[in-house]
């Protein structure tokens, strides 16, 4: 019978031998029992059936004596809430409880067996058997327990979800990056290879060859990066290279013109080459040669750029996290905020300033790295959610008498007044459904204490400070 019908025909009280299967009630009397007994209603539950509707009136206690039921959450708030309850389990509406209404539709998992108890049977029951007062009141706080930590974990796999993606999508652009050079190097070389295989059949000068090894040498070393240039200044660049490399009857004369522009030539020195590759016929080949020579410096250069830049976010990764590290060590302070920064840079790169103002006279500290990197990561993240994208963040650190002091400062609107007192509550938030769960500076509260710090802020509009002090000298935490 389903708890949800309250009119059944005929009413089953579950036995006494059932309920002694509870450990909440294994010890009471028998008096205790048979009236226990006598006020519940015997449940039985096929796989699928549902005991409990989300939204529905929590209006009565359910223990469960054999099998399983499972319940997902409905509604705002409530979508990524799971239950499970086996036997033994005492579950529903508890005394005490400020439940009104149930989050979760629970249904059976297994052919189950259980028995409920209406609410307005509390009292009584309480004032016959004062020792389930204790016990139920255990039960609720640990219900109370588990949800927490479920709700913690879910804030964790949430903010790894978005640190996650964000560095997917870093490390994707130089990956795709040194892809793409890669690729194009291949290409290069070849062009390269025939080239100088044809400069090889072209009876080209002595002179000529030691001028073009030069040249190649020289560009190489010396041309670096050339400054950007608007589409239409790179156009007219494009176009007059390519006009005088048809007159001079160069084959791929527009390729080779748009790589000759990155490569920062210029009709004076395409004059150069002219007059010093002789015989005029072996031009074209020495063109394509010495584009193709600096176009392989280039993309060379990419690919190290490239992979640099991913070694340096897998270096921050590892270091955000400690990996391969004990937890607690001495820590510079200002890696592990410039870490954090590196794996919210997803965030920071449009419409976001950064302003860093460190104290590098504060020495490392005996810290778990990874908890004040998660400090650091929700008030930062804190930040950019109340400036919305666009504004300044500054960092500032300074070293007190006997502590470090870590500042996070945005230019917001601000905190409103009437929300201050609750803003370290566990589960307060202002933000929407799915956007947050209020544990973010709970979590930020709890690591700081944890390291025998304070966190306090101050907040006007433009101007929103987070501050935390930690002790300078090694402790154990």
């Amino acid at each position: 019978m389903s708890a949800t019908e309250n009119t059944p025909q005929a009413v089953l009280h579950p036995s006494l031998d059932d309920l002694r299967t509870i450990p909440v009630f294994a010890d009471l009397t028998t008096p205790d029992l048979e009236w226990l007994a006598e006020h519940m209603v015997s449940l039985e539950m096929q796989p699928g059936e549902v005991l409990i509707r989300a939204g529905s009136p929590a209006d009565r206690m359910l223990v469960l004596f054999e099998g399983e039921i499972r319940g997902e959450g409905e509604g705002p708030g409530n979508e990524n809430r799971f239950y499970v309850a086996r036997g033994g389990r005492v579950t529903g509406m508890l005394p005490f409880s400020r439940l009104t209404h149930f989050p979760v539709t629970a249904r059976s998992v297994v052919p189950s067996r259980g028995a409920s108890l209406h609410k307005d049977y509390f009292p009584e029951m309480l004032a016959r058997m004062p020792v389930l007062q204790p016990r139920l009141v255990g039960v609720l706080t640990d219900r109370v327990r588990e949800a927490t930590r479920a709700d913690q974990e879910r804030e964790k796999l949430a903010a790894l979800g978005k640190l996650s993606a964000g560095l997917a999508h870093e490390l994707n652009n130089p990956a795709t990056a040194a892809s793409r050079a890669a690729s194009a190097l291949g290409e290069a070389v070849e062009s390269f290879r025939k080239a100088n295989l044809k400069l090889g059949h072209c009876d080209v000068s002595g002179a000529s060859r030691q001028f073009l090894t030069e040249l190649e040498y020289s560009w190489a070393r010396e041309s670096g990066p050339q400054a950007a240039l608007d589409s239409l200044e790179r156009s007219e660049r494009e176009e007059q290279l390519t006009d005088w490399l048809t007159e001079h009857d160069v084959q791929n004369a527009w390729d080779l013109a748009a790589a000759l522009v990155d490569a920062g030539c210029n009709l004076q020195i395409l004059e150069i080459v002219a007059t010093n590759v002789t015989p005029p016929e072996c031009l074209s080949d020495a063109l394509t040669r010495i584009t193709a020579s600096f176009t392989i410096s280039r993309l060379v250069e990419q690919i190290q750029s490239s992979t640099a830049r991913i070694s340096e976010l897998v270096r921050s990764v590892k270091e955000y996290s400690y990996m391969d590290q004990v937890p607690e060590q001495n820590v510079d302070i200002h890696e592990g905020i410039d870490n954090t920064l590196i794996m919210l840079h997803h965030r920071l790169k449009n419409g976001i300033e950064v302003v860093r103002e460190y104290d590098r006279s504060i020495p490392q500290m005996t810290v778990h790295g990874s908890e004040l990197n998660q400090v650091w990561t929700n008030l930062i993240t804190n930040a950019l959610d109340a400036m919305k994208g666009h504004g300044k963040l500054r960092i500032r650190t300074w070293k007190d008498v006997n502590a470090a002091i870590i500042e996070v400062i945005d230019n917001g609107p601000g905190i409103p007044p009437e929300i201050r007192d609750r803003i370290f509550e566990p589960f307060f938030t202002t933000k929407g459904v799915n956007e947050g769960t209020g544990l973010g500076l709970d979590a930020v509260y709890r690591a700081v204490s944890h390291h025998r710090g304070r966190v306090t802020f101050d907040s006007k509009p433009g101007e929103t400070c987070f501050s935390v002090s930690l002790p300078l000298e090694p402790k154990h935490v």
